[in-house]
């Protein structure tokens, strides 16, 4: 499935259509060059849980952890993360096969642990088509994600 965007806003709409579908124990990986929104979205997966807090990358802690919504979310950033067996020692297997949802930035560090059920959002942007023009492509792994077909935008 695929979109393409026009505005940071829009990144954060498509976040909050989704995070209205997601479900207990959902895996979100995100995947794009530095800059092209993986946070925007993330943003917006949060208020679509219902989370009204701030949410911010936890780029040096790994995981940030926001319970106010009506699923927990874990937020994953692993750009820092030199060896996928630094994300075990946090305990990365109770937080992704928990009920929460799961969103990790940089998926493409980790692959070799992640399971193989799991959404899969890349996003790309082409400054021939605007500075804020993104292209994201949502690509479902396992039955549990045939949801996604209901998103719009």
């Amino acid at each position: 499935m695929k979109f393409e965007i026009n505005s940071v806003a829009e990144t954060t709409q498509l976040g909050i259509k989704l995070g209205k579908l997601l479900n207990a124990g959902d895996i979100i990986c995100l995947t794009g060059d530095l800059g092209t929104g993986k946070t925007h979205i993330t943003k917006g997966i949060a208020k679509g849980l219902g989370i009204d807090e701030t949410i911010t990358s936890p780029t040096f802690t790994i995981v940030n952890e926001y319970d106010s919504g009506r699923l927990k979310l874990n937020h994953f950033d692993v750009y820092r993360v030199s060896d996928p067996d630094e994300v075990y020692a946090i305990g990365f297997d109770d937080y992704i096969f928990s009920d929460a949802v799961s969103v990790i930035e940089w998926a493409n560090y980790i692959e070799e642990i992640l399971p193989k059920d799991l959404l899969h959002i890349y996003i790309e942007k082409d400054l021939a088509k605007g500075e804020d023009y993104r292209k994201i492509i949502l690509t479902p792994y396992g039955e549990r994600y045939n949801y996604i077909k209901e998103l719009t935008i």
